[in-house]
Parts: structure tokens; sequence; C-alpha cells
């Protein structure tokens, strides 16, 4: 499958072969990493990593993915740049993309990330924008894939916010996939109703099933995934945290929610979490509302401490596949003879 010289901004412009392609790429490239198998395919090459939004994540799964491969990698922070400020990004796109091989934008704007691919010249990997995230989802898959050796027909469940950018993803996953998503969320943080209809369309010829529901423990019941992301995305205002611990404080994953779940479920979490006091907006959310809401009493908001650190819980194992998943992208993106 030759996938080279193509972007990476939202699943919707893959296939469901595709999209395994690139999931068993990674798995194919892990495996030779934990052997010490060298695989560095692209040496010679460069990419840049231009970040209006920090992680901890995105960053290293593409510097030590570019490294494994044998590139050079240049990072260029929030306060690095003059896009948007100083030039625009169609011009910043037709800079990078003179003087580097692939570019990885995580930022603010979908349209930003469209610039980009649309006049650089090279491929551009989206890391993070504010519609979609599918570079996550390849992870996230291939965390599944490796606990239950399948996707399709796997019952997945979504707690939360479900109109951002991790919500909309997944669904879009899910139903190239062939996978049974579930969405719990109050009615006004479902998705859109176009990607609905865009997604029950892709539903019809991959056996996918959508569904959306307010109630958390129905939505639970026999899931073999349970999934959920941070209530408030970064770069929100501060003020939103009230209005979204109202709305979401009854899709917390506790303990309760787990049990409702398969025997054999999994939780999930693209991570940073909020789960206990030890981070300075957990404490600080506690502090201001803990006596008014008791399920963030303990900085415990969309998951709870005890279920993030159980056996269920593969968020780590999902971290790491970042790098994985990222890395097989950037090498079929890149390189036509991979395999």
């Amino acid at each position: 499958m030759n996938l080279k010289g193509r972007h990476l901004l939202t699943l919707l412009d893959f296939t469901s072969k595709e999209i395994q392609y690139l999931i068993d790429l990674a798995a194919r490239l892990k495996k030779e990493k934990q052997e010490g198998v060298p695989h560095k395919h692209l040496t010679g090459k460069n990419v840049v990593l231009l970040f209006q939004k920090d992680s901890t994540r995105t960053r290293c799964a593409f510097e030590v993915g570019a490294f494994d491969l044998g590139m050079g990698v240049t990072y260029i922070g929030p306060t690095g740049s003059q896009m948007g400020k100083k030039e625009s990004v169609k011009d910043t796109a037709r800079v990078l993309g003179r003087m580097y091989d692939g570019i990885e934008f995580r930022g603010y704007l979908q349209t930003d990330v469209e610039m980009l691919a649309a006049h650089a010249g090279v491929p551009v990997w989206n890391g993070l924008t504010d519609r979609y995230h599918p570079t996550q989802i390849l992870a996230d898959f291939l965390t599944i894939q490796e606990q239950f050796g399948h996707l399709k027909d796997i019952r997945f469940t979504y707690l939360g916010d479900a109109r951002n950018n991790m919500g909309n993803s997944l669904m879009i996953g899910c139903a190239k996939m062939g996978m049974h998503f579930t969405a719990a969320a109050p009615e006004a943080l479902w998705p859109d109703d176009d990607l609905i209809k865009t997604c029950r369309d892709i539903a019809k010829e991959t056996g996918a099933t959508l569904t959306f529901t307010t109630d958390p423990m129905n939505a639970a019941k026999n899931a073999d995934v349970l999934y959920t992301d941070v209530w408030v995305s970064m770069g929100e205002p501060k003020d939103v945290w009230l209005s979204r611990i109202q709305d979401l404080h009854a899709y917390q994953i506790d303990e309760t929610l787990m049990k409702n779940a398969s025997p054999k479920a999994i939780f999930m979490h693209c991570l940073p979490a909020f789960h206990g006091l030890d981070t300075e907006l957990g404490a600080q959310i506690a502090h201001e509302f803990g006596d008014q809401y008791p399920a963030v009493r303990h900085g415990e908001m969309e998951v709870t401490d005890a279920v993030i650190e159980s056996s269920q819980s593969v968020v780590f194992q999902e971290a790491e596949n970042r790098m994985h998943t990222i890395k097989a992208v950037m090498l079929a993106t890149l390189e036509e003879n991979h395999v």
C-alpha cells in the first residue's frame, strides 16, 4: 500500500484498509524497537514540529519516532514562530515546505493545518486541532487491537464532552473500523449533526453502529472499552470549569461504571488526566467546587484515581503507542518502499 506524499489531517480522508495498514505497520515497528532492531529508513530527511499548544506525548512521540527513523527534528514551540502573528499560515507553509520533508502541526484551528497542507508541498500531520486528533486515534486502536486481537465489533463507549476533537475523532475511527460506538453526554455536547450523518453513512459500509445517550450506566453496560477525556480543553478559559463540572460530573468514570462494563473491559484516556490532588489544577478544582460537587472533592474529575490505577487501565500502554503509530505515519507518508 502506497501512502507516500499523503497528509494526515483527519481519518475521514483514509479508508478502513489504510487505517488498518498504519496500525499493523505501527505494531511491526513497535516489535522491532522492543527487539532492538534498527529501522532508520528515513536517514537524511528532516521534519519540523510546529506547536501552538504544548504537549508531552505528542512532542515526545514525534521526536523519538523521527530519531528512530534516522531523521533530524526541529521543534518550534508556542512562542517560537511568527505564524499567524507576523507571517501568514500560507507563507509559513511555503517556507517550511522548502526546508523540511514533513510538517507536524499541533494547534487551535483545523483550518490552519488544512492551509499548511494546501501550500507546504510536503506531508503535513495533524497532531491536534479544535476539530480532530487523528494520531491519537491510531494509538488508541493499536492498543485495543493488542488487548482484544481485533477492532471490528468492539463495543466502544466514550463518556464526557463528545463534541470535542476526541469525541469527533473516536466516532470517525469507530465508524471506519466497524466498531460499535456509544457516546454518553448531555445532548448539547453530542457531535454536530453533519458529522454524525457522515459517520452513519460510513457505518453502513463497515457494519459499525452509532448510539447517543444521556445515560452513562446504560452506555457502559457490557462495553469492551470505556474512554474519557478532560472536561476542559487546553486554551479554553478558566471560567468554563464550573459549567463543565455541572454538565459532566455524572459522566465521571468510577468503579461502579467500570463494573457495569464487560468483565474484560479496559479503561482508556488520551491524557493528561485529572484523578487526584497532585496537580495544581486538580487541587484548585477540589478546593473551589468539592463541597458542591462531591465527585470532584479529591481532584478527581473525568476519572477516579481507583480506575486509572486499576489493572483494567491501559492508559500508559496507550501513551507509549503514540510513538509507534506516529512513527508509522511518518514512515508511510515519507517513504514508499518501507515494508
